[in-house]
């Protein structure tokens, strides 16, 4: 019976042990996005996990949604990555960088030169957003043009280069909780009639095409994807995902990528069903009903539902998880000021809370 503490090889990447810890936003890099001593520790302290997945990491200037949070698009932001990876690989672990950009989640007080958020449609998310200023209402983002649809997913490609060069073993493309990836995913905030939008193939090609982007310049096997099917965080609204996803997971299927990585998704059924589509390893963030993943979700890699199984909460708490979960405990409680969503799905972690 194979186990969450089982080594495997991920697409040629050997993991120690098949839990991950789940990409977490901290808000600790500098003002310029730049990796700080505090992450190189953080990141650090974590690496008995099979595979660390960092923190959103920009691809872009306007891709920032929060303050503080790091990118992968200059030279100095890589050269800080590179502090991180090598003092990850040396404890021993394996790290993927996760690619990311905000979308209309973010404010122009984020961005510098006038810079104001974009999305594939000029649909304000409703609520409010983090910033260096306090809590803001979102605004209302400008719509991508086709020429700058293709920027954007040249940036991606030229942010995981980057992550390659920053000594990153892989990178995981963020298209969940309700960013731009997901934000083309979506039929309430993706009201294009172009070939970007109209029908499920449409509202999913941007995404296929990042990853196909990303695969293309550093490997399929060094390429994650994280989706969250229905997700209605980040005022994302998908009634019926199971069309646009399944035209995304049979798109990218024959890619080879390293894994596909589902969370907080509202269908419990959906997950599984994808993951035939895809065929290749599976990563699952499982919903548990407002509490952080523990023990319990064990069995779901002893049983066959996921390959790989995905922690976050009780990872800020407790830097040397699996060796706690391999002993049923003690474990350190999470925060719960700073848990959203009810699951592992994402976790603030604001600088007050420094670990």
């Amino acid at each position: 019976m194979t186990t969450a503490f089982d080594p495997v090889d991920l697409a040629g990447t050997p993991l120690a042990n098949r839990i991950v810890m789940a990409p977490m936003t901290r808000n600790r890099a500098t003002p310029e996005g730049v990796p700080t001593p505090s992450m190189v520790r953080y990141y650090t302290q974590r690496a008995s996990a099979g595979l660390i997945i960092t923190e959103a990491t920009q691809t872009s200037v306007v891709g920032r949604g929060y303050p503080l949070t790091p990118g992968l698009h200059t030279p100095e932001q890589t050269a800080g990555w590179r502090e991180v990876t090598d003092s990850v690989h040396a404890a021993g672990g394996r790290i993927f960088a996760q690619l990311w950009h905000g979308g209309r989640i973010g404010h122009p007080v984020l961005l510098p030169d006038g810079l104001v958020p974009v999305a594939p449609s000029a649909v304000a998310a409703a609520g409010q957003g983090f910033t260096h200023e306090g809590l803001k209402d979102f605004v209302t983002p400008r719509e991508l043009t086709g020429e700058e649809i293709a920027e954007t997913i040249a940036g991606f490609a030229a942010a995981a280069r980057n992550a390659v060069e920053a000594g990153f073993d892989g990178v995981e493309i963020h298209g969940a909780n309700g960013y731009l990836v997901h934000q083309f995913l979506a039929p309430n905030a993706n009201l294009r009639t172009d070939e970007w939008g109209g029908s499920d193939e449409a509202r999913a090609r941007f995404a296929v095409e990042v990853v196909r982007a990303v695969a293309a310049e550093i490997g399929a096997h060094r390429t994650g994807l994280r989706i969250s099917p229905g997700n209605t965080f980040n005022d994302i609204a998908e009634p019926a995902p199971e069309a646009t996803y399944t035209a995304l997971v049979e798109a990218i299927a024959p890619l080879g990528l390293a894994y596909l990585h589902t969370c907080d998704v509202r269908d419990p059924d959906l997950p599984a069903r994808l993951r035939k589509r895809f065929g290749g390893t599976f990563l699952l963030n499982p919903v548990t009903d407002g509490r952080p993943t523990g023990v319990a979700e064990l069995a779901l890699v002893e049983e066959g539902a996921a390959d790989l199984l995905a922690y976050g909460a009780l990872f800020l708490a407790n830097p040397d998880l699996p060796a706690r979960l391999a002993a049923g405990g003690p474990f350190n409680t999470p925060d719960p000021a700073t848990y959203y969503g009810g699951t592992d799905a994402g976790y603030i972690d604001y600088p007050a809370l420094d670990a």
